[in-house]
């Protein structure tokens, strides 16, 4: 199939228009229409409805604008591989970030191992939530995301880095009715206080819900909060208290005004996984990040929690 045919029906459907769609590829109007009923006679399918208001593309149409979107971003990153091959791997490479992550503490670390070894590759750095993340991977507007392991989804495909228990963070001045020196908290004990959580599609959510509900209790939800510094000076005022594993503990809640406690009978568990595309190759330069950070967040992840991903 011709790819400069895929890339005018492409424009086509972008400009909703032929006429449009003409101007923008510096193509007489004609030759374009032509090229759209070359492309519909290699199918055996109509493509576009005309109508006097433009064009839409028909459900044959949708199918072939999304693989003619996929095909052409394969074609010009092989064009640039090819350019830049045997040189040092450079270019832009976007990583999403689980907020309520310890991988949204490690952002300095991760840009200062990447400048080490590439300097000529740019990180863009985002915090994403999971449905918006699992479509910015498909449609190639991320190259890669740590997050929150939410089971299969079509188009992607997650790497576990570590498997880990759930713990409870409260304010330190809270009666719990447990020894101060406790170090974990049962399930029936935590679902009594109220929680600040993210909203329902984050799979911690899920998580924590699914386990109170099982226990035959209703999660006492204080508010659904997606910004950690917020969720900090809530938890320090005592208005609540938040689930979340112990790495992330660790990073965001380390001051002496948190105490932090694992959940038992019984206890929850989330993964933490690396989110890639897989319907497509990544480019030279974000395989190289891929490889980075794979081996740095395995050597800081193993050094400090026990529970692996083949444990």
């Amino acid at each position: 199939m011709d790819t400069r045919k895929l890339a005018y029906f492409v424009q086509i459907v972008d400009s909703g228009s032929i006429t449009k769609a003409a101007a923008a590829l510096h193509v007489a109007q004609p030759a374009l229409s032509q090229q759209v009923s070359s492309l519909e006679n290699d199918l055996k399918q109509r493509l576009l409805i005309r109508s006097k208001q433009g064009v839409q593309p028909t459900a044959a149409g949708h199918t072939l604008y999304r693989h003619a979107q996929t095909i052409l971003r394969q074609v010009e990153q092989a064009r640039l591989d090819v350019a830049s091959s045997g040189a040092a791997p450079s270019g832009r490479v976007s990583i999403a970030i689980a907020p309520y992550s310890m991988a949204s503490s490690l952002t300095p670390q991760i840009i200062r191992e990447v400048g080490r070894l590439y300097p000529d590759i740019v990180l863009h750095l985002t915090e994403i939530y999971g449905g918006v993340l699992s479509d910015a991977i498909k449609n190639g507007r991320l190259d890669m995301a740590l997050i929150y392991e939410p089971g299969p989804i079509r188009g992607v495909k997650f790497t576990t880095l570590i498997v880990e228990d759930l713990h409870l963070i409260v304010n330190a001045g809270r009666d719990l009715g447990i020894a101060a020196d406790a170090g974990s908290i049962t399930l029936a004990e935590a679902a009594k206080i109220g929680l600040f959580l993210p909203e329902q599609n984050h799979t911690l959510r899920q998580v924590v819900q699914a386990g109170i509900e099982a226990k035959g209790m209703e999660l006492r939800l204080m508010g659904e909060v997606e910004s950690v510094p917020s969720l900090t000076r809530l938890l320090r005022t005592d208005l609540g208290a938040t689930i979340l594993p112990k790495s992330a503990a660790d990073a965001l809640f380390h001051e002496e005004d948190f105490r932090v406690l694992r959940i038992s009978d019984p206890a929850l568990q989330c993964r933490i996984a690396l989110c890639t595309p897989d319907h497509e190759p990544l480019s030279e330069a974000a395989s190289a990040v891929l490889l980075v950070l794979r081996e740095m967040l395995q050597e800081w992840l193993n050094s400090k929690y026990t529970r692996r991903a083949d444990s």
